[in-house]
Formats: structure tokens, C-alpha cells, sequence
């Protein structure tokens, strides 16, 4: 893996974080613990890697209507690959609480930095969108807010409170930060208004947090949702994990093993493809031969579903995957969009 640990090069000296200013690429990466070396070139990706590029109008539409009402989405902030495909078929993932993570995970390319305060309104803007493009499936995730004395979980309420006054036939699924420090609080607040589906994205296999996921904790995440089932044991939960960051086979289906013992019920598992070359590299692009025989492990250890496959994403058709529905099939092709 093309990282070194901090004390192998000299850190620059500490700066004072401003409000509202964004770092991203090297600047974000600049004092995580392990260090990213830039790639000097980005890897040429297989033919099983393929970005569906549809409906530009309706991509369009989506993000007129996102800057409107001053929302933000994780398919944007985080450079989803997918999405053209599921702007173009009308669905998005909110992401709520601003644009600026406290966090500073070197495989995502959401900004880093101090935030500035929660817009009060924002519950109010996202449940009229939701409304506006008539959702039937909405999926409501946040930056990490370590700086909230509840890591976010009321504003996340206040958001299901509102999108439920205006649509309450939707199904709202909410991809929620580790809240670590403030779970026992977070969990008394969301249990009060819980979501239709609750989903917290473990990310990596536990050898590699320190170097991929610095301020989280394996075990935290495990608990997290294994308690959240425990206050709300109608409400299904879900959990995502990237492959190709230097885990190996063995190390997933463990992890597997793990989230069915703490009573995960949906599982996404999708290749890592690096944002910039100041991300953490890609050290493998896994075959979908293998992307097969975790959906066939994690079958046999009966989840709801599990999706495993190159292109998905922890929000990817969620609504698809909640009604129980196979994973889309992977498209090869020579033409491959970088």
C-alpha cells in the first residue's frame, strides 16, 4: 500500500481551522496519522468498471432543484460514479448537516474542516424536495459533526419529522455517522422518530482503520448497530464496505461474519475507486468473481440481502434492495468512462 506512518515525515506546523473553509485532496490528507503518498498516475480501470451516463436533462433538473432549496447530496460531495445513473432515474441521497466533515478518511472526498452551524430550515428544504420530485424511497445521510454535543442524531429527527407531514407514504432510510463518543444519546433521540431503515457503513475490515477510517473505531461501528436493533428491533438495519483497499478475501468474509452476529439485516459491498491521486490508492480491482462469492457467503449466513458487486454503493437503488431485488448485473464492456 502506497502509505507510510506520520512519524516518517515531518508534519507542518498546526494551523487554525477556519469556519466554512473546505480542504480537500492533499490539504484534507495533510495530518491523518498514516500517511497517503500521491499516486503519480491513476490505474487504468477494468472492462467490469462502468460508468452509465443517461438522461442529462433530468441530471440537470435534480441539481437545479437541490440548489433551490440549498441542499447538498453525497452523490455530488463524494464524486459518485453512479451519479448520472441515479440522477437520471430521479433518485438522491440528502446529505444533510453541511458540506464539511470533521473527519479526514483518505478514501472519501468529502470536504474536510470546522462547519458552520446547522441550518435550522434544512428539515423543512429537504422534506419539500423529497415531496417536489415525488420520492417513494428517500436516503438521508450527513458528514460527520463531531462538533455537536449529539454528533447530529436531533437534526437527523427533525428531518424524518418533517418529510414525514408532507410525504408520509415515503420510506426514509438514513446512513448515519459513528457518533462516537455520543452514542448512548444519539440512540434515546433516534429511537423516538426512527427511520424506516437504519444504515451505518463499517467501510474496511478492522487491520485497516487506523490507516483508512483515523477517529473511528471497528468495534464502535459493530455496536452501533447492534444496539440500535436492540431499542429498535423492528427497523432493519444495513451496512457498507469497499474492497480493493488492501483487505483480503479472507478479511470480508470475516467482517461478514461480524455484521451477522451483531444483526445486520442489508449488506452493500462495492469496489473503492480513488477520487484523486492525493486518496488513498486503489490496490486491487476485484473480480466480480469474487464480488460473487461474498453475495453467496452472505447468503448462507442469511441476511435480508447483501449486494456485492464492482459499481454498488451503500445508497445504490437502496429502494431495489430493501424490496428484496438481486443486485443489477455487471456490464463489461471495452469502452470503459474514467
Amino acid at each position: 500500500m502506497n502509505i507510510t506512518t506520520s512519524t516518517d515525515t515531518p508534519r507542518p506546523a498546526p494551523q487554525r481551522a477556519v469556519q466554512g473553509e473546505k480542504l480537500r485532496g492533499a490539504e484534507k490528507m495533510a495530518r491523518i496519522p498514516v500517511k497517503i503518498i500521491p499516486t503519480t498516475e491513476l490505474p487504468r480501470k477494468p472492462d467490469w468498471i462502468r460508468v452509465k451516463m443517461t438522461a442529462p436533462a433530468e441530471v440537470q433538473r435534480i441539481k437545479d432543484t437541490l440548489r433551490a432549496q440549498k441542499l447538498h447530496t453525497v452523490c455530488e460531495e463524494a464524486a459518485c460514479p453512479n451519479l448520472a445513473e441515479c440522477f437520471g432515474g430521479g433518485t438522491a441521497t440528502f446529505m444533510i448537516m453541511g458540506d464539511i466533515c470533521t473527519r479526514r478518511c483518505p478514501f472519501c472526498d468529502v470536504a474536510h474542516g470546522r462547519p458552520n452551524a446547522l441550518d435550522p430550515d434544512e428539515p423543512r428544504h429537504m422534506a419539500e424536495t423529497i415531496s417536489g420530485l415525488g420520492l417513494k424511497y428517500a436516503v438521508i445521510t450527513s458528514v460527520d459533526r463531531d462538533d455537536l454535543l449529539d454528533g447530529g442524531a436531533q437534526h437527523f429527527v427533525d428531518c424524518i419529522v418533517e418529510t414525514r407531514k408532507t410525504s408520509p407514504d415515503t420510506l426514509l432510510e438514513i446512513l448515519v455517522p459513528d457518533f462516537r463518543g455520543r452514542m448512548d444519546i444519539a440512540l434515546r433521540i433516534m429511537a423516538e422518530c426512527p427511520p424506516d431503515v437504519f444504515n451505518h457503513n463499517i467501510e474496511t475490515v478492522p487491520r485497516l482503520y487506523k490507516a483508512m477510517r483515523p477517529g473511528s473505531d471497528y468495534q464502535h461501528s459493530l455496536n452501533l448497530l447492534k444496539k440500535f436493533k436492540e431499542v429498535c428491533p423492528d427497523i432493519p438495519t444495513k451496512c457498507g464496505l469497499m474492497v480493493g483497499l488492501g483487505e483480503t478475501e479472507e478479511e470480508v468474509l470475516a467482517l461478514l461474519d461480524d455484521l451477522r452476529a451483531h444483526d445486520v439485516d442489508y449488506i452493500t459491498i462495492g469496489q473503492y475507486l480513488q477520487p484523486s491521486k492525493s486518496h488513498a490508492p486503489v490496490e486491487r480491482f476485484v473480480h466480480p468473481d469474487e464480488f460473487e462469492r461474498y453475495t453467496a457467503h452472505g447468503q448462507s449466513l442469511g441476511f435480508r440481502n447483501i449486494w456485492a458487486a464492482p459499481m454498488v454503493r451503500s445508497s445504490y437503488f437502496a429502494d431495489r434492495q430493501y424490496r428484496g431485488e438481486p443486485v443489477p448485473p455487471v456490464r463489461r464492456s471495452a469502452a470503459v468512462v474514467a
